[in-house]
């Protein structure tokens, strides 16, 4: 893995040490930070993505509206069983 050093000015490095939990390390806290960061910049992407999708129109609209008009809360009707010919 590659490792690297970053160097954080004295009112940065005491703003981190007063909102992390005690027993956690600045750079846990940091990695932590910079994960959470991260994931929520990708979650957002996608869903620019996924406005400019449904934007286009497409079959995503016809998909939604019939997940809409089912019954999901109901269980589902037990399956008929298929009966095979023995060869």
């Amino acid at each position: 893995m590659k490792a690297t050093t970053i160097k954080l000015d004295g009112e940065l490095l005491e703003e981190i040490e007063r909102v992390k939990a005690p027993d956690q390390s600045v750079t846990s806290f940091v990695r932590y930070t910079l994960k959470s960061s991260i994931k929520r910049m990708k979650l957002r992407e996608s869903a620019e993505a996924y406005v400019a999708l449904k934007e286009t129109g497409g079959e995503e609209d016809a998909w939604l509206q019939e997940w809409r008009e089912k019954d999901l809360a109901s269980a589902p009707k037990p399956r008929k069983k298929i009966r095979r010919s023995k060869s």
